[in-house]
């Protein structure tokens, strides 16, 4: 397939998670035969922090404003047997608009944020999505799962919507023999709604275990945070020294946003690297969670405290390591980034074969 896509950012992860997921999703699909167009607006806080100006895996072009992408982009889009707009794209409505006026192909809009998404809508703001633009796009592509999606169809009158969800390069996160430096930690850049669980999860235990080792690593903690003496602030690790973070720990901490929690079926990219690296995770809990990872036998689930401390101190080594073995067993068949690429193009012959019910099979191999 020929494919556009508008999206946030593919040329730097400074400050942003979309990156990361784009890069994966159009390097898989150019390694399956795919021709990528990804088409980025030209901002100066993603200028001055480009890790990857230039993908080797896609065309990248820049444009300037939404005047510079009709003048120079209306016939890639036109031409393109599928068109995605990405979530947070700058005057993503007008763009929206724009696409699904011109282009002829199938037209999808993927949501990075949909819990996000959703509670803009609801307070009317439309930054980037607009109620109205929902219809207009064939395919809904939600990080988000479960009812979510039937609220994306029921409510706002999407055609198709699906679950595309984050993902993961097994290239980059897998488990290596390393020393255990912590024996828990966590990966996050700060939040008013994390903080409380993290307090209740971690530092709280830290205070009533001071032979434990803990760490945090992410950036923004306020300076008013009184952190116990065992644990470590690591206050910015680059994405290349994660897999030897998760790899430092006997356990590491999945802690979630309050608007996923409340959506559910909402994984994070978090969850599936320190799973790729076989590091036992201990999470809080959201509905659906366990359609990613059974609790007790890929995942241990924390409620409080107590439940922290007793996995910590009273798990054995063997036990610690199946546990870590059955949880990358799971995201290696099911969530990485080729995952991902197959489920978008599985969503396109199901889209071309409802237009088209008397489609060949040579069609579909085609696609």
């Amino acid at each position: 397939m020929n494919i556009v896509i508008l999206g946030l950012s593919i040329t730097s992860s400074w400050g942003n998670g979309h990156a990361t997921t784009f890069r994966g999703l159009v390097r898989e699909l150019h390694k399956q035969g795919h021709q990528v167009t990804f088409l980025e607006r030209d901002v100066p806080w993603y200028a001055g922090n480009r890790d990857l100006p230039n993908p080797e895996y896609c065309r990248t072009e820049l444009y300037k404003s939404v005047d510079d992408l009709r003048n120079r982009f209306t016939e890639e889009v036109r031409q393109a047997d599928m068109v995605i707009v990405g979530s947070y794209v700058p005057e993503g409505v007008p763009v929206g608009e724009w696409v699904v006026k011109t282009a002829r192909g199938i037209k999808a809009f993927y949501d990075i944020d949909t819990p996000v998404t959703l509670a803009k809508l609801e307070r009317e703001d439309y930054e980037y999505l607009h109620p109205n633009l929902i219809p207009k796009y064939d395919l809904y592509l939600s990080f988000t799962g479960g009812p979510t999606l039937s609220l994306l169809e029921q409510k706002y009158g999407s055609p198709m919507a699906r679950a595309l969800y984050c993902s993961f390069d097994p290239s980059l996160y897998f488990p290596e023999l390393m020393e255990a430096k912590w024996d828990l930690g966590y990966l996050g850049t700060y939040s008013d709604d994390r903080q409380p669980p993290l307090d209740k999860l971690m530092l709280e235990a830290a205070r009533q275990w001071p032979d434990g080792r803990f760490v945090v690593a992410g950036p923004q903690y306020p300076a008013s945070i009184k952190w116990p003496q065992n644990v470590q602030l690591i206050q910015h690790l680059p994405p290349a020294e994660h897999r030897n973070f998760y790899n430092s720990q006997r356990f590491t901490l999945n802690i979630t946003r309050a608007d996923m929690i409340k959506a559910g079926y909402a994984p994070s990219v978090r969850l599936f690297e320190a799973a790729a690296c076989s590091t036992p995770i201990i999470s809080d809990y959201w509905e659906g969670l366990e359609t990613i990872l059974e609790p007790g036998k890929e995942i241990l689930i924390a409620k409080d405290t107590k439940d922290t401390l007793r996995y910590l101190r009273e798990i054995c080594k063997s036990e610690r390591k199946l546990i870590g073995e059955r949880a990358r067993r799971k995201v290696m068949a099911h969530h990485t980034a080729a995952h991902r690429a197959q489920e978008l193009i599985s969503y396109a012959e199901e889209l071309m074969t409802l237009e088209n019910p008397f489609a060949n099979s040579e069609v579909s191999q085609e696609v």
